[in-house]
């Protein structure tokens, strides 16, 4: 069980998640056909060297080799950024974390470069839709399960599936603590939320099967059947007077 977080922690978690917020904004504009997976690793490095205090969270976590991750279309989460060139109608997913006064913030944003399909319009807007729905479960009393039904039972009923091998976590002190928080579930299941937990809630929705493949870099994963992909992120607190969302 993760400790309970003073009002005092939030608020610097929060101090943190307004940069990770500004960067993933920022991003709208820097993310082009032609610009290359190291570009955005390279971004978000020198806005945090303007931040005093604050560090990339993923840099060595569990031996991961960069500070952010890039994955692109069928790829999930964990795509290392390399000189892969982005291109015309892609989906670009960037998860990144930062370190602020021994507190962690998680978040994730999914962009279409410039002209997409149809269908990678729709995965985009359902995915975040569910982030939305995950989050109005996030109170006090309510279970993790409420989370994981709400945002299942929105992104099914849409014609996508939600990914289970990867699931949302508790974080605060570290970058990854219990309990998980899984895109999928039953209400009334799952460990009671209380105040003073933080979570970051990330539905990783497929247009395809859920199921998934590691691919050869022993991190990226992609979908099995290579259907297109989207993730989006928030570390969420929970509040008595309801989730607050930390990065943004």
């Amino acid at each position: 069980m993760p400790e309970r977080l003073s009002h005092v922690d939030m608020v610097n978690m929060q101090e943190a998640g307004k940069v990770a917020f500004a960067v993933l904004k920022e991003l709208k504009k820097i993310i082009k056909p032609g610009i290359v997976t190291r570009d955005i690793e390279l971004y978000f490095e020198d806005k945090l060297l303007a931040c005093p205090g604050m560090t990339a969270a993923f840099k060595g976590f569990s031996g991961y080799p960069a500070s952010v991750c890039v994955s692109i279309n069928e790829e999930i989460i964990h795509g290392i950024p390399s000189s892969k060139i982005i291109e015309e109608g892609d989906l670009v997913s960037v998860d990144l974390g930062i370190k602020y006064k021994g507190l962690f913030v998680d978040s994730a944003y999914t962009y279409i470069v410039s002209k997409a399909s149809r269908l990678a319009k729709k995965l985009t807007k359902v995915t975040l839709a569910a982030l939305q729905k995950g989050i109005k479960e996030a109170r006090v009393g309510a279970k993790i399960g409420d989370i994981g039904f709400a945002i299942q039972r929105f992104v099914q009923r849409e014609g996508f599936s939600v990914i289970r091998k990867f699931v949302g976590h508790g974080i605060g002190r570290q970058l990854h603590l219990p309990p998980e928080v899984p895109n999928f579930g039953q209400k009334g299941e799952g460990e009671e939320l209380y105040e003073g937990m933080v979570i970051a809630i990330e539905p990783m929705v497929s247009a395809g099967s859920f199921e998934v493949d590691v691919m050869s870099d022993g991190w990226t994963a992609k979908t099995k059947d290579n259907s297109l992909s989207a993730h989006f992120e928030h570390t969420v607190a929970i509040t008595k007077k309801g989730p607050w969302i930390l990065t943004q």
